[in-house]
């Protein structure tokens, strides 16, 4: 028999409004110069990535149920729905959750889906609600809990409560909670270092209501300066269509530009600055692009977890950098304030 237990998101949508009127209020109230704060647009673009991701979710819903129902009709197992049970779910949910969490940062294809939740540069509330279309990538994170005899509405229903608490730990107006507090959930504080692009906060503070995953598994930074919000290489689109697919369209635009099928696997499955290693004899140029057969050039990608630059396709008729010579001369790098001279070379072909 299916559990009936509430719908949190629904009944949480009115605390939803209030909470947000109320950060709103504060911040015209008691501005903060250092604060990310509110920007009309950025909240507009928030809101509608939302209400969209609800509309799509409805969409995924239906294979996603099908396949837990099946799972759960194969399994012997049965967790019955009880008070303690309750709890002993939601932990296990947010177990599988940090798991889920982490995947959509280390593997690019799963990210193309959570940089959405990223791509803001301002963290309030409604910074919550900017939510990814494409959540059919979450459902297999999950299905342990399935095989394990969780009812699939039991399950909804942490994910609904995990949700829920979640919204509250996007603001700044928040500072530090007592150490017991900070030690074992997640808090605004954590949360913020999760939505930070500086290097010694990328791809951490995974938990959803517990951040002792964190602490567990060495994905664990405390806040010590504040934090700048967004991603390595921000986009400057507040298009919802442009927002929700961006990073799928980098994926197929560094597919296309691959040179093999391991490089264009790599582009799709390892993390989102993943870049092929440098074929053998290929040139250094700048401590940047890397020459490597003739007229490629590979950029590297930005910081890891986030958006990245995709690689050059080759230009016909460019001439190829030769290896450095043995025995000759090394032209010292251009000191700061000085011009450098360019090498006497033959002027190139023109290319097509």
């Amino acid at each position: 028999m299916e559990p009936n237990l509430p719908d949190v998101v629904l009944w949480s949508i009115p605390a939803f409004v209030l909470l947000t009127v109320i950060e709103m209020v504060s911040y015209r109230l008691h501005p903060d110069e250092d604060a990310a704060g509110y920007d009309t647009k950025d909240a507009a673009t928030s809101l509608t990535m939302g209400l969209g991701s609800l509309g799509f979710d409805l969409l995924w819903k239906i294979p996603i149920l099908a396949i837990y129902m099946g799972v759960y009709e194969l399994t012997p197992l049965r967790v019955p729905v009880l008070w303690w049970t309750v709890l002993l779910m939601l932990l296990a949910q947010d177990f599988f959750y940090y798991w889920s969490h982490r995947g959509h940062h280390v593997i690019r294809i799963l990210w193309a889906c959570h940089v959405v939740h990223h791509s803001s540069r301002k963290f309030n509330l409604t910074t919550a609600l900017r939510q990814p279309w494409t959540s059919a990538t979450v459902w297999p994170f999950y299905l342990p809990l399935i095989a394990c005899g969780v009812h699939p509405a039991a399950l909804a229903f942490c994910q609904s409560a995990n949700l829920v608490y979640q919204f509250w730990v996007h603001t700044e107006r928040v500072g530090k909670l007592p150490r017991p507090f900070e030690y074992v959930l997640n808090t605004p504080s954590h949360h913020r270092v999760h939505h930070a692009s500086q290097g010694s906060y990328l791809d951490r503070n995974y938990g959803g209501i517990l951040i002792i995953w964190d602490r567990m598994f060495g994905s664990f930074a405390a806040e010590t300066e504040r934090p700048v919000y967004g991603l390595t290489k921000n986009i400057s689109t507040h298009n919802p269509l442009r927002v929700a697919t961006h990073e799928y369209a980098a994926i197929a635009r560094d597919v296309r530009a691959a040179g093999s099928w391991s490089e264009r696997a790599g582009r799709v499955f390892r993390g989102p600055g993943w870049q092929p290693a440098p074929k053998p004899g290929a040139v250094p140029v700048s401590g940047e692009a890397v020459v490597s057969a003739p007229g490629r050039a590979t950029v590297p990608a930005s910081a890891p977890g986030r958006a990245t630059v995709p690689a050059s396709a080759p230009v016909r008729g460019t001439v190829p950098v030769p290896a450095p010579v043995r025995g000759t001369v090394p032209v010292p790098a251009p000191v700061r304030g000085e011009v450098p001279v360019p090498a006497q070379t033959a002027a190139p072909e023109h290319t097509r």
